[in-house]
């Protein structure tokens, strides 16, 4: 009789809440103070259940909470992951732990940079480990088991928290403390590893990712600086001629409503535009798309669609490294 072979997941640890040691069981908001974290192979010791289906094989990226994550981890991060998949083809999956805070973002240029179908699935907490009730142990597990399943190939980066499978590109941070915090606005998520130990999805993404996407990091060594201005009622100019007066190589606005914004602000968004500065327009609202209108075409201002701000940054980085060139940038910004 032969035994059924597990799927080998590689489980990938950057720090996080996820990581973090507390000094008492309801520590709940102190417990990054002392820097304390667990290893990615004491983690994983906090799960043994894990080993019943999958063979999983840990290692330590860096051990930093999500606030100290940079743009060179992505790169760092990124190109281990695509390392992985070229070099191992027993590989089912990738998990990765990662700092709430800062694991959207992660999770989208991730989303963007593997050159891979298998699935890569990011995983964090709200609550440390030490912590009564911590969310950490079951995030873990399910990270696993979905990086492991099969059936999430093919679907672009993913997350799980509390249950629930979400698309890298929708995927939003929306409450400071709640276990419930991972929302995809209106668009919803796409399935779930639920209470029967079963990996079910509902939906697919449509947008173009991981193996499908033209962007490679394999030789970059870092990644051009693109600020965020945000807009709110009474912004000026300041902000915005403060970046491009310091050579930015990019601009997202995180505008009102539609993206527009106050004329003081939009002028100086204008001027930096005239300066060769590409601009990207995108809506703090949350939900919605920033659409193509007369003015943002006339002007020269390249649409987000319904990326948050964030995520736009992280697709006109990865832009700029293959072209300045607006209209090329737009379709970027409606492709992926």
């Amino acid at each position: 009789m032969t035994t059924a072979q597990k799927p080998k997941v590689y489980l990938i640890g950057t720090g996080g809440s996820i990581s973090f040691v507390g000094d008492f069981r309801t520590d709940y908001i102190n417990y990054s103070y002392r820097n304390r974290h667990l290893t990615i192979e004491q983690m994983l010791d906090n799960i043994p259940e894990a080993l019943e289906f999958a063979d999983v094989v840990p290692e330590q990226l860096v051990n930093v909470g999500s606030a100290n994550i940079l743009p060179s981890h992505w790169l760092q991060l990124a190109r281990r992951i695509n390392d992985i998949f070229a070099l191992d083809a027993q590989a089912a999956g990738v998990a990765v732990t990662h700092g709430t805070a800062t694991l959207e973002e992660t999770a989208y240029f991730l989303n963007l940079t593997v050159k891979d179908p298998r699935p890569v699935v990011v995983t964090g907490a709200m609550r440390p480990p030490t912590g009564m009730g911590t969310d950490a142990d079951i995030n873990l597990l399910d990270c696993i088991r979905v990086a492991a399943a099969p059936h999430s190939a093919g679907r672009g980066v993913l997350t799980v928290l509390n249950n629930e499978i979400q698309a890298a590109r929708d995927v939003t941070k929306s409450n400071s403390y709640r276990l419930e915090t991972f929302r995809s606005g209106e668009l919803g998520c796409l399935g779930y590893a639920d209470s029967d130990e079963q990996v079910v999805f509902y939906r697919n993404p449509a947008r173009t990712h991981t193996a499908d996407s033209e962007f490679d990091v394999a030789g970059l060594e870092e990644l051009p600086r693109v600020d965020i201005a945000y807009a709110y009622a009474g912004a000026d100019g300041l902000v915005v001629n403060a970046l491009a007066d310091a050579g930015v190589g990019g601009i997202v606005a995180a505008g009102l409503g539609g993206g527009s914004s106050s004329p003081e602000f939009m002028a100086a968004l204008k001027g930096a535009r005239e300066r060769g500065i590409p601009v990207v327009i995108a809506t703090h609202t949350g939900n919605g798309r920033v659409m193509r209108t007369r003015r943002f075409v006339e002007d020269g201002y390249i649409a987000a669609d319904n990326l948050a701000p964030k995520k736009a940054r992280i697709l006109l980085m990865l832009a700029l490294t293959k072209t300045e060139d607006p209209g090329e940038i737009q379709r970027m910004m409606l492709e992926y």
